[in-house]
């Protein structure tokens, strides 16, 4: 694993960047400090919190492939929160629901719904463009919108009322490494077809700069929109500028314009991003990606190994399907330990009391004791103590917009059987 800042981001070593966000500095930091606690402490019970918080994950629309690994993610950590409910006093319930995408809309129905559950936050959307459409709907009703896989810049200075937080890191990083990584692979020139929302064309900005700072030329970018189904002008811009490689900053619309491109562009200048990371299989004739490479924001799918093992046990246990996919799972579980480790630090499941001590939990006060586990956490909250929760997705800690400080990329290539793994570099 390599390591490199922002300030140093004209290079990208092997196949995992852990990046700093000195982009996002800690000004402030809201809720309460407190004396650090003891796990050693016997765990005595609180007053009774009864948390119950909505999904709106994409089980429709061109995300739909993300939504099983995060509904199973808020699932985990559901039952390990419910676990030890009898010392912490805390019991959640989650209500699911689904956040389509813009051109199905589903979020239009599925929001009042939960609303009407009295649900102190939702996680979700995973698409920044869907959040964009509810995320006044959930501020006004002074509800918690938390989401593991918003990556567009937008969030960062949104007027949210201090009500909107994430997992996920800034597009900003990701612009950065995928950048680089390009220009690192030594392609000079590259075109782009982008998603025409926040995250398509935010991340296509960032991606822009940071491969321009290397040296590199973009020559072509055309844009589509959620709901459209050919491609065909897109991709005759692009091939037509003739460039070194090609960036997809797609959603699932990957699946629709891989086949024109396959015969007329070289896989292996081919860049995927986490909107359209997936294993495609036998989607595809095999080895049709081979060499292709993509980013996703997170820790490398090896370094969550563990993890992973002991959500698919999880799953087997619940009679659930198992998981093709893993991305933002970790997020999802993350964010749902979070909001548990807020309320029962504010003894309420008060919105705006919960949101008070998610940067505090996260360890954006400085001031906690480090733990790894909800019920390492929760020991300490309730022996009088700050926790500073590291979830399995990162250090994670929240500045004072609900940003993470810092973040990690992973870089992954496409094998012969059109599936992804850590790229080895």
């Amino acid at each position: 694993m390599s390591v490199f800042t922002r300030s140093r981001a004209g290079k990208v070593f092997g196949g995992f960047a852990v990046v700093g966000a000195s982009a996002l500095v800690l000004a402030g930091c809201a809720g309460g400090g407190g004396d650090e606690g003891s796990s050693d402490e016997p765990m005595e019970p609180s007053e009774s919190i009864e948390l119950t918080i909505g999904t709106a994950l994409p089980q429709t629309g061109n995300l739909a492939f993300l939504g099983p690994p995060e509904e199973a993610g808020v699932a985990y950590a559901t039952a390990q929160i419910n676990e030890v409910s009898e010392e912490t006093g805390l019991t959640l319930d989650v209500v699911y629901g689904d956040s389509g995408d813009t051109d199905n809309k589903a979020y239009e129905t599925e929001i009042p719904r939960l609303l009407g559950e009295d649900v102190s936050a939702v996680i979700g959307a995973a698409s920044s463009g869907v959040s964009l459409q509810f995320i006044d709907q959930l501020v006004g009703a002074g509800v918690i919108q938390f989401s593991p896989a918003n990556t567009s810049a937008a969030f960062t200075t949104y007027e949210d009322d201090g009500l909107y937080f994430r997992t996920a890191p800034s597009d900003v990083l990701q612009g950065d490494v995928l950048g680089n990584l390009i220009a690192e692979d030594g392609n000079q020139t590259l075109g782009m077809i982008v998603l025409n929302d926040s995250y398509g064309t935010g991340l296509a900005e960032f991606t822009t700069e940071a491969f321009e700072a290397a040296g590199g030329e973009v020559v072509a970018a055309p844009t589509y929109n959620t709901g459209d189904t050919n491609f065909d002008a897109q991709i005759s811009e692009v091939l037509a500028a003739d460039p070194d490689a090609i960036a997809l900053i797609t959603f699932d619309e990957v699946n629709t314009i891989l086949p024109s491109l396959f015969g007329q562009f070289p896989a292996d200048k081919l860049y995927f991003v986490d909107g359209n990371l997936k294993n495609f299989g036998d989607e595809f004739p095999e080895g049709s990606l081979t060499g292709a490479k993509g980013t996703l924001p997170g820790l490398s799918i090896d370094t969550l190994g563990q993890f992973t093992g002991e959500l698919d046990t999880f799953l087997e246990e619940e009679g659930s399907e198992p998981l093709s996919e893993y991305s933002y799972a970790a997020e999802s579980y993350d964010a749902t330990i979070l909001l548990a480790l807020a309320s029962l630090a504010a003894g309420s499941n008060d919105p705006a009391e919960i949101a008070s001590k998610l940067i505090e939990v996260s360890g954006g006060s400085g001031d906690g004791t480090t733990c790894t586990s909800y019920a390492e956490c929760a020991d300490i909250i309730v022996g009088g103590g700050v926790a500073d929760y590291d979830g399995v997705s990162g250090a994670i800690t929240f500045d004072e917009v609900g940003d993470p400080t810092d973040g990690s990329i992973g870089i992954y290539e496409f094998g012969d059987d059109n599936n992804y793994v850590a790229y080895a570099g």
